[in-house]
């Protein structure tokens, strides 16, 4: 059977499978983002607290997804919540990194000018620091992003399904076609992810600064 005449005969498995991916994915990368962004915030305000973090996070970081995911299983089981816990654990790296990093990274003359003028703190992060690091920040969701979608192919390991379930499927059957359907949509999914995100991060970034970039 040919590669074409296989699509035609499972696309709506495939349809299915990509969809469930794509649930996964968008879940985790809002728990990643609900996580990561005040933690980021948290860390900045606390430089020790901020060390011990990111040296847990890179920790976890180092250790491969497979045996990640054979560490969580006997804790959390078999199914779609472990799939999601060990991918919001990979992406909230970037996510706090680039928070930090942007929010770091403003000038301090920007920060003495609004409390200059009476700003108090909060008001400082939500309508200064924030609006200013947010495209460094969308560029960390962004990678965290594409990260997650070939995460997420590890839910067959986890008993969930997701591309990663043809993929599996087809490695352990030696089916070339199984293993290519499962491939080339989590390929396309990650471009068209990250294209996704590229727009969204211009879309949320302040007039003064995009055009300071285009300088």
């Amino acid at each position: 059977m040919s590669f074409f005449d296989f699509l035609m005969d499972r696309y709506p498995q495939l349809i299915q499978l990509t969809v469930e991916h794509l649930q996964i994915m968008f879940i985790s990368i809002l728990v990643a983002c609900l996580i990561g962004i005040p933690l980021g915030i948290i860390l900045v305000a606390n430089r020790k607290l901020k060390q011990m973090i990111m040296a847990i996070v890179n920790a976890c970081q180092a250790v491969p997804s497979l045996a990640f995911l054979g560490f969580l299983i006997p804790l959390t089981g078999i199914g779609i919540k472990t799939t999601i816990i060990l991918v919001v654990i990979y992406s909230v790296l970037p996510i706090v990194k680039n928070t930090c990093v942007g929010i770091l990274n403003i000038d301090r003359d920007i920060i003495e000018t609004a409390e200059g003028i009476g700003l108090t703190k909060m008001q400082i992060l939500t309508k200064v620091q924030l609006p200013i690091a947010l495209p460094v920040i969308m560029a960390g969701v962004r990678v965290a992003t594409v990260w997650a979608v070939g995460t997420v192919t590890l839910a067959a390991y986890a008993g969930g399904k997701g591309l990663g379930f043809m993929i599996y499927s087809g490695i352990s059957m030696m089916n070339i076609n199984m293993i290519l359907a499962g491939a080339i949509p989590a390929c396309i999914l990650a471009m068209v992810a990250d294209w996704l995100i590229g727009l969204l991060e211009k879309w949320v970034t302040p007039e003064g600064i995009a055009t300071d970039k285009e300088r």
